[in-house]
């Protein structure tokens, strides 16, 4: 111990603001058990549903634009 009454820290250990930083924003995830393996069958399945629709929205949306296009190349 130190002289003041706190352990020494080794070299690189860092301090308080390491500390914080790695707690919140590098270290590892606290009580969110299941997260990369996605939880239960029935919510992945739902992410699935749900990551189709958005793909399905951008594939429309991609033709609209791919379309307006077209009709404005053709009334020149």
């Amino acid at each position: 111990m130190s002289e003041d009454g706190k352990a020494a820290k080794a070299p690189g250990e860092g301090g308080r603001l390491w500390a914080w930083a790695y707690k919140y924003l590098a270290g590892p995830a606290e009580g969110v058990q299941g997260a990369v393996q996605g939880g239960s069958t029935q919510a992945r399945e739902l992410w699935k549903q749900d990551l189709e629709r958005r793909k399905q929205w951008s594939r429309e949306q991609r033709e609209r634009k791919r379309a307006a296009r077209e009709a404005r190349r053709a009334g020149r």
